[in-house]
């Protein structure tokens, strides 16, 4: 592949159609200068999910994987007055990061931040009613995608988008005998998806800056 072709490629895209104003290239500075990992979505992957949210006519968002608060950004700026973007993050640092993120980009009012375990957030939400939401974002760790997605279903009505980052890991799902536990995870993933009814669901190569993968989309029925 030509890997200096696709990311020219993808510059060119986002130069044309995501510019990235102050407070999303700040977000990404703040990031760097607390030595969070440099895992966020593109600029053109952000634009995706702002677009995918509009499409949707999305005015309720859950994100599993807040990290910096970059996608949110994105994601919230796609949302009506009354809208509410719930965003889920494990590190109570990332979480910290993320709120003056948020804030500096105007969107604070739409945005929580719930800081904890997917595992223990997720559950209590489904047992106090919370939802349903219009668009999922996963984007979390990758052994458990297969159960963040279960979870997800159960907040979620017929329409809902559910879009599930990284599931290619350039190319390495293609081996089954990977140690992976990321790798694992999400052949795990791909597989239950490719099983699970009343979805209609596909997956979609990315390839760029952020090298080769993928995202999975999936509507409930």
């Amino acid at each position: 592949m030509d890997t200096k072709l696709f990311e020219e490629v993808d510059r060119y895209i986002g130069d044309l159609l995501a510019p990235e104003d102050k407070a999303l290239t700040e977000s990404l500075q703040s990031m760097q200068e607390e030595g969070m990992p440099s895992i966020s979505v593109t600029a053109n992957q952000g634009k995706f999910l702002q677009v995918m949210a509009t499409l949707c006519r999305a005015s309720s968002i859950l994100e599993l994987g807040t990290l910096g608060g970059y996608s949110t950004i994105w994601m919230a700026r796609a949302l009506p007055e009354n809208g509410r973007l719930i965003t889920i993050e494990v590190d109570p640092h990332h979480a910290s990061v993320a709120a003056k993120n948020i804030a500096r980009a105007g969107v604070s009012g739409k945005v929580e931040i719930r800081v904890g375990s997917a595992f223990d957030i997720l559950p209590a939400m489904i047992d106090k009613g919370e939802g349903p939401f219009d668009l999922v974002f996963i984007d979390a760790d990758k052994p458990p995608y297969a159960e963040y997605f279960q979870f997800a279903l159960q907040l979620s009505r017929p329409g809902t988008l559910l879009i599930c980052d990284n599931v290619i890991r350039e190319g390495r799902v293609l081996d089954a005998g990977s140690t992976d536990d990321r790798v694992k995870g999400v052949r795990r993933f791909n597989k239950m998806l490719s099983e699970t009814p009343g979805v209609r669901a596909i997956i979609v190569p990315t390839v760029g800056v952020k090298e080769f993968d993928g995202m999975a989309l999936a509507v409930v029925l």
